[in-house]
């Protein structure tokens, strides 16, 4: 890691910036708290990850394996999250299964597969209704057929959910049955900093728009004082300020938001005007979010596929 944390860039807190534009260098007195907790375990990953024939995710896959592979060195507690669409077009099974082809190439390595956490996006449930998806990462990817799940991890609580079980491939009583399952869980687990991810962000200034269904979530998650939210699905990077699940900035009790879809799918533009309480932003560019995870108190980077580091930060846990 400490030969990725090259350079920070203010750039990406404009949309108009331009993309010759380089990152500023850190100055030579910054203190390494203001880029990650030494020591501290990692959590690092991506969503909208894995097309077959391009270079995108095998360029941000390479950097999850480096990264893990120092932090083992070190002997730093690290996993894999992923923030959905894990593989495209579709998911598919078969002898064109998307994800031994494309997947297993670039994310599919040892190291990564051995600690990895994901969540389902919509194109993992193209095919099959998710199948091929379960299949290929079997017990990593919770209860069979579910989607959803949580785990801890250095002192954190961590949820996985399914934001698709709103959408055609979900249906009342499955999205009904995981917010049952997500408030007997949070009343179950009292850890001081929780961090929580699915696919579809409820704020955004990405082109497939804020998703409004996954709002029930966000309240629950909100009325139990959960500190981190991560999602995919709009394929560029972006940080919005704790705010509530109607969209207030609250610095006490707010969560903070990140989106990360920049795994490897296509990238895209960002709308404007941006949404409210987006604060940093970043599109064009391949790359991977991680996070070091103190007890109360966490840090984030974006790591671009050039080694550069974007909006390095981080928060205290309510």
């Amino acid at each position: 890691m400490r030969t990725l944390l090259g350079c920070i860039s203010l750039c990406g807190l404009m949309l108009g910036c331009s993309r010759d534009e380089q990152p500023t260098p850190i100055p030579p007195g910054a203190a390494p708290t203001e880029i990650a907790l030494a020591g501290a375990p990692v959590m690092i990953g991506a969503g909208d990850i894995a097309v077959c024939g391009t270079a995108g995710d095998e360029s941000t896959g390479r950097i999850v394996d480096s990264v893990l592979a120092a932090e083992s060195v070190a002997k730093i507690e690290s996993l894999v999250f992923t923030l959905g669409d894990n593989a495209y077009p579709s998911g598919s099974s078969g002898v064109d299964n998307d994800f031994p082809r494309c997947f297993s190439p670039s994310w599919g390595t040892k190291r990564i597969m051995k600690i990895i956490h994901p969540s389902p996006g919509n194109h993992d449930y193209d095919s099959g209704n998710g199948a091929p998806y379960f299949e290929y990462f079997g017990a990593r990817a919770g209860p069979k057929g579910k989607g959803y799940y949580s785990y801890d991890f250095a002192g954190w609580h961590v949820i996985s959910l399914d934001s698709e079980l709103y959408f055609e491939h979900g249906s009342p009583t499955e999205a009904r049955a995981q917010e049952d399952w997500l408030r007997a869980d949070l009343a179950a687990h009292h850890a001081l900093c929780t961090v929580a991810y699915f696919h579809r962000p409820l704020f955004t200034s990405g082109t497939n728009g804020p998703t409004a269904q996954v709002q029930p979530l966000w309240r629950m998650l909100y009325d139990s004082g959960v500190d981190l939210v991560l999602n995919g699905h709009d394929h560029d990077y972006e940080r919005f300020l704790p705010q509530t699940p109607d969209g207030v900035a609250d610095s006490a009790k707010g969560i903070e938001q990140i989106v990360a879809g920049t795994g490897g799918g296509d990238l895209r533009p960002l709308r404007s005007p941006l949404a409210r309480n987006s604060v940093f932003q970043i599109h064009g560019r391949f790359g991977v979010l991680k996070l070091t995870l103190g007890p109360g108190e966490y840090r984030h980077a974006f790591i671009a596929t050039d080694g550069r580091v974007w909006d390095p930060g981080g928060r205290q846990c309510h």
